[in-house]
């Protein structure tokens, strides 16, 4: 896939977490050009993006961006982009907690996902790699 190619899908979310069902959106809308199953890309990006809002928010007038494209082999290949400096890493998850699970949920429905911190200091990237089915 050419680099022009790759920035045809892309979306640069807005700050405010009821965006994440126009992100479900452009999830289906993608996977379905591409005849995927769009549960768990869907699933994967809404965890990733509310993070990604969550600790960009202390980042004025921050942009999250998140891509979709694919790999060699038809994997999806989904990274979200801010400019907060913080790593994300999986927490202990209490049992009744009703937050911190978004990284357990990605690392068990993922083939794989990980960090890479922009040069210059200026963020991050979030990627997971989805399997076809």
């Amino acid at each position: 896939m050419g680099e022009a190619a790759r920035h045809e899908n892309e979306m640069v979310v807005k700050q405010d977490l009821k965006v994440v069902a126009e992100v479900r959106r452009f999830v289906r809308l993608v996977t379905g050009q591409w005849g995927m199953d769009d549960f768990v890309p869907c699933l994967v990006a809404s965890e990733l993006v509310t993070n990604a809002l969550q600790h960009a928010s202390s980042v004025p007038d921050d942009e999250v961006i998140l891509r979709l494209s694919r790999t060699e082999d038809g994997a999806l290949w989904m990274e979200v982009q801010d400019a907060a400096r913080d790593l994300p890493r999986m927490l202990a998850a209490d049992t009744t907690s009703e937050t911190g699970r978004g990284l357990f949920i990605v690392d068990r429905y993922v083939r794989c996902w990980g960090v890479r911190a922009l040069a210059d200091n200026v963020g991050k990237v979030v990627f997971a790699v989805i399997d076809r089915s």
